[in-house]
């Protein structure tokens, strides 16, 4: 009880927020207002120039014809970008949550590889990143069930994760001993499998069924053993789909699916609240789905 009078205070002071602030936040997250929508589409339209530009930078023949002209675009989008996260952070009540938040992470990394071309050739090839800002889309136009899909599908990872890394740590020693054996079998006739760890590479490629071809067994015996993983990569691969997907139909059933909106808490930046929803289910402050309506 003797805490109450600072929380009080706190939570208040919070809260004292600007209109501008207020109206920011509800254009730049939300995208069930008019102003919302248009400039959630002109971000949309902006990261897929983005990614065009720096797809075509690296085109040669395009680089040599249209080398300024890309560099001024890139420069202009990041710009934008650089200002848009600038806003994001100035409108949300506790800046360091969004900016640790998956969002927030996205948002800085899609700017920083041109600044960082500056110091790095070539850096501002790895803005391609901006293309998981898309994953934005499904808020702007109100894909509630998309939205609902993708929660199952994080639902099912997380749940299944302690049995992917079981999965994973039984298949690194896998390949750990049939590499060691590989070794043995063809290292004095074969100079591919001059090592254990070369023949650790080759068994993960073999028993992914990737083969690449590269490495190859020549004696018998080790084109048997071979022959064995192969097969065993098969069954081995239907492991975590089958984990995976157990797990996508209790998330499913769970779902039950619930119609989720636009709505970003201006406190905590979590999303996907329910249709209905007037608090954060994460921090229980007021969201401004009811406040504001044009």
């Amino acid at each position: 009880m003797k805490n109450e009078g600072p929380i009080r205070d706190h939570r208040h002071k919070i809260k004292n927020f600007s209109s501008t602030r207020e109206k920011l936040h509800e254009i730049i997250f939300e995208a069930d207002t008019k102003h919302g929508k248009y400039f959630d589409i002109a971000l949309f339209i902006a990261i897929i120039v983005s990614v065009i530009v720096v797809m075509l930078e690296s085109v040669n023949s395009l680089q040599e014809s249209y080398g300024q002209f890309f560099i001024i675009a890139e420069w202009v989008l990041t710009i934008f970008f650089t200002i848009e996260y600038a806003l994001r952070l100035y409108c949300v009540y506790r800046p360091m949550k969004y900016a640790t938040s998956f969002f927030g992470i996205v948002d800085l990394v899609a700017i920083i590889p041109t600044y960082l071309s500056l110091f790095i050739i070539n850096a501002q090839s790895i803005a391609i990143v901006r293309a998981l800002r898309l994953l934005r889309i499904f808020r702007i136009f109100k894909l509630g069930s998309f939205l609902n899909e993708g929660a199952v599908i994080l639902t099912a990872l997380r749940s299944s994760k302690s049995k992917i890394s079981v999965f994973l740590f039984a298949i690194l020693i896998l390949v750990s001993i049939f590499g060691s054996i590989m070794y043995v079998v063809e290292g004095g006739n074969n100079p591919a499998f001059d090592s254990i760890p070369r023949s650790i590479y080759w068994a993960i490629v073999t028993l992914t069924t990737v083969g690449y071809g590269d490495i190859s067994p020549i004696t018998p015996f080790g084109q048997f053993l071979a022959s064995m993983i192969m097969i065993m990569g098969y069954a081995i691969i239907a492991v975590p789909t089958g984990i995976v997907s157990a797990e996508a139909i209790k998330a499913a059933e769970s779902q039950n699916d619930i119609s989720t909106n636009t709505q970003v808490c201006r406190y905590c930046a979590d999303d996907e609240h329910v249709e209905a929803a007037h608090y954060c289910k994460s921090c229980g402050e007021e969201l401004n789905s009811h406040k504001t309506n044009s």
